[in-house]
This record gives structure tokens, C-alpha cells and sequence, in this order.
């Protein structure tokens, strides 16, 4: 599936990661398209201690900008093989850069390193949080493997029908996006391809508290039926997405599908990690009308668990609140 039209890939050329700047290039020559390669540094010039400094640090930063470019292209030629590339550095806030190039630009993924470097021994850190928060087109954080290709994908979708009417299209419509996404990403590196779907029963912790005259074996028939209900949602799910995208894929991939009770925020870290996932695709806000919502409070305990790559996506209609600046 040729999804991607125009990628973006950020990287440090001070630090000897090239996973994402990698699969960035593997992806664009799958997609039969070119690849933006970008470095932002700080911007030293916009705020000298001294008026008398400002030609001095106009000059220092041009350097840097100069030194950081020919470093990115050495990179490019030793990573990027026959893709077309165009590299490019930027200067200011890291995120706030990325996401206004995005704009600029009409970039439809950003692909970048991710890397244990702080002290709560998270794999994102609080850079990587604002662009999954707030950038506007997915975002694929790579972990470093040496030396593995990806072996299990996992495809994390909520096909419950317990929301308003308004948030079910919109969440359908990210499902399908996570899963073509999933879907295209396991064929292109011959993953193993793995659906995973966490659900609660309403009201049990309350109907087997002793404060219901419900007996036991009623409630277990109403789980197993919240169960079944869900099981039902996610095979309607694939027969829908398997209408969009055609059969094909799913027959040969044969997806397998995890329908497990719990909580999302608990139940899908605790399968990438049984599963030895190497990257988790997912969702990270549904209430696209509520101003100020950028990334629900599931998604960012999902996310700070997680310790392998990470394929993020917003549904469509995401308003980014960052701007292109004049």
C-alpha cells in the first residue's frame, strides 16, 4: 500500500542512531516517494545577552546551520541508498519546528529516533510527548534494534459502542486508519500482524460489591455477554475494513485478535510486552470537538509504559494548536 506521500524524518546528527533516518528511507522506497531528512538546533541568535553580540552570533549560528547540513547529507548518502532526498536544518524549539514544517510543508508522517535518555527510564521523553500531543499528521517513534528487522505489530483499536454517536464515526474512522496502517507496515516487513481490543463489563465492580441483589451467576452471564458483544464488534470491524482494503491482505496475514478484559492503559502495555512487540500502532485522541483535547489521558499512560516503537495517529479533522509562524 503506498500510503505515505511525503515524509519527514528528524533526526541528531550528534548522536550515532540512524534507526529512524533507516526505516524512513525503507518506507519512502516502498512508497516510491522522496524523503525530507531535517536537524533542528537551538536559536542562539534570537535573544543575545548583549546588543553587541548579534553579528557574533548571527555568524555562530550560521555555522552551526552549515555544519549541521553537511553532516545531514553525509548521513543521507550512507543511509538512504536511491531515495531521493532533501535535507534541511531548522532552529528553535524542537517540536514547535517539526510540526510547523509539517504545516508547511503538507508532510504526511514524521518518523524519528526514540531512546532511553532520562532519569524515569521512559523511552519518550517530554519532546516526543509534545509532538504526539499536538503534531497533526502520524508520527512513528523508533526504538533502536540493531541488527532486527520487525517481527509483531500491534494494532490497538476500541470497537466499543458505548460512546456518543458523534465520537463512535470518529473513532471508527481512526480504527480503520490504525489498522490499514498495521496492515501495510506487516506486509512490507513480513510482521507478524496482531489486533488488540481491551473491554470492561459497566457496572461490575458494582454488581459484585454486595450492593446488588444480582445473583453471581447473572452477573457472569451479563460479562460473558459484554464479551461476546465485543468480539462481534471487532470481526464487523474487519469485515469492513477488509471491504475497504480488500481481502487479500488479511487472508495472507492472517491477523491474530486479542479481545482481553481490562483497561487499555493496562492491558495493551502488558501485551506488547508478552508479545516482544516491536511496534504498537495506535490512536492517540478521539474528542477532536473539544478545544484544548490534544491526547487523552489512556493514551499517555499506554504511551509511558510502552517500551518498543510507536506508530501514532489522530483522526482526521486533528486542528494542530501549533501555527506556522510568520
Amino acid at each position: 500500500m503506498k500510503r505515505f506521500k511525503n515524509i519527514l524524518c528528524v533526526v541528531d546528527s550528534k548522536k550515532n542512531n540512524t534507526s529512524a533516518l533507516q526505516q524512513a528511507a525503507k518506507l519512502a522506497e516502498s512508497n516510491q516517494t522522496g524523503l525530507t531528512v531535517v536537524e533542528v538546533v537551538e536559536d542562539i541568535s534570537s535573544d543575545p545577552t548583549f546588543f553587541e553580540q548579534v553579528l557574533l552570533l548571527k555568524d555562530y549560528q550560521e555555522t552551526i546551520i552549515r555544519d549541521c547540513l553537511a553532516n545531514l547529507k553525509v548521513m543521507a548518502g550512507e543511509c538512504c541508498g536511491q531515495v531521493a532526498v532533501e535535507t534541511c536544518v531548522l532552529a528553535g524549539i524542537p517540536f514547535m519546528e517539526i510540526i510547523r514544517k509539517v504545516l508547511r510543508d503538507g508532510h504526511d508522517l514524521v518518523v524519528m529516533n526514540a531512546e532511553k535518555n532520562n532519569l524515569l527510564n521512559r523511552l519518550f521523553s517530554s519532546h516526543h510527548m509534545h509532538l504526539l500531543r499536538k503534531c497533526p499528521c502520524p508520527v512513528w517513534l523508533v526504538k533502536q534494534q540493531p541488527h532486527r528487522d520487525y517481527q509483531r505489530i500491534v494494532a490497538a483499536v476500541d470497537v466499543s459502542d458505548t460512546h456518543p454517536a458523534d465520537e463512535i464515526n470518529t473513532r471508527r474512522e481512526l480504527n480503520h486508519l490504525i489498522l490499514e496502517l498495521a496492515t501495510s507496515l506487516a506486509l512490507s516487513e513480513s510482521a507478524e500482524l496482531h489486533l488488540v481490543h481491551a473491554w470492561t463489563a459497566p457496572g461490575e465492580s458494582f454488581l459484585r460489591g454486595g450492593f446488588s441483589a444480582m445473583p453471581e451467576d447473572e452477573v457472569d452471564s451479563y460479562v460473558e455477554k459484554m464479551k461476546q458483544l465485543r468480539i462481534r464488534n471487532l470481526d464487523t470491524f474487519m469485515d469492513e475494513i477488509a471491504q475497504r482494503t480488500g481481502q487479500d491482505a488479511l487472508e495472507f496475514l492472517k491477523p491474530e485478535k486479542h479481545v482481553i478484559k481490562g483497561y487499555p492503559r493496562k492491558v495493551i502495555p502488558q501485551l506488547a510486552k508478552s508479545l516482544d512487540a516491536d511496534l504498537v500502532v495506535m490512536g492517540t485522541v478521539a474528542h477532536i470537538s473539544l478545544p484544548g483535547f490534544f491526547m487523552g489521558n489512556t493514551a499517555e499512560d499506554i504511551l509511558n509504559q510502552l517500551d518498543c516503537s510507536v506508530l501514532a495517529v489522530k483522526p482526521r479533522g486533528f486542528r494542530s494548536p501549533i501555527t506556522v509562524a510568520e
